[in-house]
């Protein structure tokens, strides 16, 4: 019988599977960007004009990819990045998500806005739990979430820069996609005919905020839904992020930034990382790609914090190609709701295993031992605009 590698050895493999057995207002939320989803194609051309030079006879290579990032040994440079709504994609996603991360020894980052609490994610995790922010206007509540992140495990903190406002997203609009979904003959005839998704729904409940419900005088679905558009986000400032500094005394990391002067404030006010991101494309369709605004950020801040990457990753050789523009480490989204989606709860660690034994064949193809040999194999080109 063939291994689940031999079946679904791409990303792309996965996806197409996942396609089939999501739901279309739950694959339209995870596929979908925003306007002509040009943004979305620059992140995967701007890496994939990205080409590395080869060195051969290099005898037998043991390629090592552990890589030590704020104090933790992983075991790859990759990480699961944090996706909203991940019960709505596919049910108890969160948990098998966390579950792979403790096993293939990654970083899983929590969303404020995944449908499982910290509480119950963190531990699963064994100590590779990140939690990401959506910034509160209420300090009071902020005091409060980051003392329940951090009573949960969790010791890396990430809040997004890159969401000022609500982004139009016109194909989500024209799937009539919702948060909370909308219940209707339209919602429950798409679920009848994805009886995976169906069966794990009704075994795990309908997606939730967690999170926020505590937050929330009558927690349903739609009154938490609404809490979130009234009381996250829009206020982030650099003075945000100082106190939010003050309050957090373990690694920080800002996400979503583009800009070189950006990435130096980060530094000035005494950030710990950054993370590159166009947020997957779906904020904004005239961004840059991820991959082209690396490496002038790599060449900003000069090594004094590191520099995470996420957007458009597909393969193993996409994680070389950032790693070799000057990355600390790579984040994957998609990818890993795209295993979830095609195999359940196997899924996640299945997505980790093909981007991993990826990013190994290039190594042994490029002749590296080490990730920190990637960037001398870049071969100087300039990436297109899609």
């Amino acid at each position: 019988m063939a291994s689940l590698m031999d079946r679904y050895p791409g990303i792309d493999d996965l996806e197409r599977r996942a396609s089939k057995r999501i739901p279309f207002f739950a694959w339209e939320y995870l596929a979908s960007g925003t306007g002509d989803e040009s943004s979305v194609r620059r992140n995967r051309t701007s890496l994939t004009d990205i080409v590395l030079r080869q060195e051969f006879l290099k005898g037998m290579l043991k390629p090592n990819t552990e890589t030590t990032l704020f104090g933790r040994t992983y075991a790859s440079p990759i990480g699961i990045a944090p996706v909203g709504m991940t019960g709505l994609i596919w049910p108890g996603a969160d948990t098998a998500l966390a579950k792979a991360a403790a096993d293939r020894n990654i970083p899983h980052t929590l969303s404020t806005v995944a449908t499982t609490a910290p509480e119950v994610i963190g531990p699963l995790t064994q100590g590779n739990g990140w939690f990401q922010l959506y910034p509160p206007r209420d300090p009071e509540m902020r005091a409060d979430i980051l003392g329940r992140v951090r009573d949960s495990g969790y010791e890396t903190l990430v809040v997004t820069a890159d969401i000022p406002a609500p982004s139009r997203r016109e194909r989500q609009r024209k799937a009539q996609i919702r948060v909370p979904p909308s219940i209707g003959p339209t919602l429950v005839a798409q679920a009848a005919i994805h009886p995976a998704w169906a069966m794990g729904t009704v075994r795990n409940g309908l997606p939730r905020f967690k999170m926020l419900e505590k937050y929330v005088d009558r927690a349903t679905m739609r009154q938490t839904a609404g809490f979130v558009g009234a009381s996250l986000g829009g206020t982030l400032s650099w003075d945000y992020m100082s106190q939010v500094r003050d309050l957090w005394d373990g690694p920080l990391v800002i996400k979503g930034i583009l800009d070189p002067a950006d990435a130096q404030r980060c530094v000035d006010i005494g950030m710990d990382g950054v993370q590159i991101s166009n947020h997957g494309g779906r904020q904004l369709e005239a961004a840059l790609g991820a991959a082209e605004a690396l490496p002038a950020v790599v060449d900003q801040v000069g090594g004094k914090i590191k520099v995470l990457f996420d957007s458009g990753i597909r393969g193993g050789a996409d994680v070389a190609r950032a790693m070799a523009l000057g990355a600390d480490f790579v984040f994957c989204g998609r990818a890993f709701m795209f295993g979830l989606g095609a195999l359940g709860d196997a899924g996640a660690g299945h997505a980790f295993d093909v981007l991993h034994d990826g990013l190994v064949n290039v190594m042994h193809q490029t002749g590296c031992a080490s990730l920190d040999e990637l960037p001398s194999r870049l071969v100087p080109t300039t990436p297109s605009v899609a």
